[in-house]
């Protein structure tokens, strides 16, 4: 079955080809960790963990990528503003090194609860800058960019293509980068490849360059760092649909203008979850964290869950009505699959079990039509014709693209009385007092628990 993404560069929907047959090289925006991740964020990085694992379920290698941005991300993805690093050393008063140590390490405990499969590399800003150094040196020699004061500036005139993936009138960047002039660029669209001169001089992270101690520009962290992991060309690039306008039309022109040719195949871009009809945002202040939404009583998995009902390309709408949906829906699902653990029977319609696979498959393979794909599942788990043996092969199969943790599935925590309930008709079993052990499981299922007794013991689940 032939897969097919959606290409921002092209706006079409294409079939996937990579550079070289069997294998992907895939990278990915990473975090900038001065602070949590918002739950905004996070809806990203579960698209991308859906693309990957559904091209690893396609069969193809992936070779993975993403980097950290511990220095050099500006408030203004237009060269504006204070370090964000800086900003959050002053906050929380602890040194820039120290701020990235702690935010990358809670990054990373948010994508583990979400079940987002770890990149095959990781890696940081601050450990390759010699890397960024040398691509800024090189586009000063291939004549697109140019020092003034101890700052390099890209020559956006010099790449005709430059917004080539934006689809933007270059006169319209033009009146959007009059509101701040900077009076050292040639021309205001031009961006920033290293600062040695910024606004804020007493910058902390500094490192020695030809052009002045300084840091870099944020966009070329990515293009130097991609390029030196996965080398001139790159299979996919993804991020989220705000990078597009700017970062990533920065990317293509650092590193098409070092290496001379096409850089990336498919570029693509998950969009935003929104609140209150606003883009999810740190800076709007007061945000959602994963750790905010359990302290509500909900499950890390649940907002993964609530991701997957709605197509990357869609806007998705957050409130805690939805997110409680999507907790029930989960938590039924969960109890489903738990009942036919314990309980499994034959179906009698063996033949469904692949025309099942067959539509699910290609949902993921229409550009991961995920709301699709889930239709599918739920339709397979009503289907009484295909037994709970079937079914269940099912889900563990699909789960190896929903990431929700089927494998682990297993009865539910009991309350205190409920469990007291078990344990004296497990004792009820032992002593042979049927009619007692029938009374209390009678006691039980009228609260919703059934039970299963086994060889070595008593199982239970939810009634569905």
């Amino acid at each position: 079955m032939q897969l097919h993404l959606f290409n921002t560069l092209t706006r079409q929907v294409e079939p996937f080809e990579p550079l070289e047959p069997g294998k992907v090289k895939l990278y990915t925006c990473g975090p900038t960790v001065y602070n949590y991740a918002h739950v905004g964020n996070l809806r990203t990085y579960v698209f991308e963990d859906i693309l990957r694992r559904t091209l690893e379920k396609f069969k193809f290698h992936v070779e993975h990528v993403m980097n950290i941005t511990d220095v050099g991300h500006l408030e203004s993805d237009a060269d504006e503003g204070d370090d964000k690093m800086a900003l959050a050393s002053k906050r929380e008063k602890k040194s820039p090194w120290d701020i990235a140590k702690f935010y990358e390490k809670e990054f990373f405990k948010d994508a583990d609860a979400l079940h987002i499969v770890r990149p095959t590399l990781t890696c940081r800003a601050t450990e390759h800058i010699d890397t960024m150094q040398k691509m800024v040196q090189g586009l000063i020699d291939n004549g697109l960019a140019y020092v003034v004061d101890g700052n390099v500036y890209f020559e956006v005139s010099k790449f005709p293509e430059y917004t080539r993936l934006s689809k933007q009138n270059l006169d319209d960047l033009l009146e959007g980068a009059r509101v701040d002039i900077d009076a050292r660029k040639r021309d205001q669209r031009d961006f920033v490849l290293w600062f040695s001169k910024s606004k804020f001089p007493n910058q902390i992270m500094k490192w020695d360059s030809p052009w002045g101690d300084g840091f870099p520009g944020w966009h070329i962290e990515c293009s130097a760092m991609a390029s030196e992991y996965l080398g001139e060309s790159i299979d996919i690039h993804c991020g989220g649909i705000d990078h597009i306008s700017v970062h990533h039309t920065n990317e293509i022109a650092q590193a098409e203008g070092y290496f001379g040719h096409k850089w990336v195949n498919t570029w693509m871009h998950g969009e935003f979850l929104v609140l209150d009809k606003a883009k999810m945002s740190k800076s709007a202040g007061g945000f959602l964290t994963l750790k905010g939404l359990i302290d509500k009583g909900f499950d890390a998995v649940h907002y993964r869950y609530m991701c997957l009902g709605a197509h990357y390309r869609s806007e998705l709408k957050f409130s805690f009505e939805a997110l409680e949906a999507a907790k029930n829906a989960f938590e039924t699902l969960k109890n489903r699959v738990v009942s036919w653990k314990f309980d499994p029977k034959k179906g009698e319609n063996s033949g469904k079990k692949t025309e099942y696979l067959k539509r699910f498959d290609e949902a993921l393979a229409n550009d991961l039509d995920m709301p699709i794909a889930m239709s599918v599942l739920w339709e397979a788990v009503r289907d009484a014709e295909l037994g709970s043996e079937a079914q269940l092969e099912l889900l563990k199969y699909w789960d190896s693209v929903l990431g929700l943790g089927v494998e682990s599935f297993d009865k539910p925590e009991l309350s205190a009385e409920l469990m007291a309930l078990v344990k004296e008709r497990e004792e009820a079993r032992a002593h042979r007092d049927w009619a007692k052990s029938d009374a209390l499981r009678d006691q039980l299922l009228e609260q919703g628990i059934c039970l299963k007794d086994g060889p070595s013991g008593t199982d239970w689940y939810l009634r569905y």
